[in-house]
């Protein structure tokens, strides 16, 4: 599968995944450079998701057929 592919959620395991390696400590650095760049590809893809989710919520339809923001109401 695809890093584009991947779900919010296995997106952010995978950042986790790396994240954890890399704090061991006992990554070449090369590798640990890898790591990095992977670790920030994957977190566009998650801002990707989230930009996307956002707009749609946003054009949630309102009872007269408009475009309203989407809002929570605290209680």
């Amino acid at each position: 599968m695809e890093q584009k592919d991947l779900s919010f959620e296995d997106a952010i395991k995978e950042i986790e995944t790396i994240v954890q390696k890399l704090e061991q400590g006992d990554v070449p650095l090369e590798k640990a450079i890898e790591y990095f760049q992977e670790g920030i590809k994957l977190s566009q893809i998650c801002k990707e998701k989230l930009t996307k989710v956002e707009k749609q919520m946003t054009s949630i339809l309102n009872d007269q057929g408009e475009e309203a923001p989407f809002t929570v109401e605290e209680e």
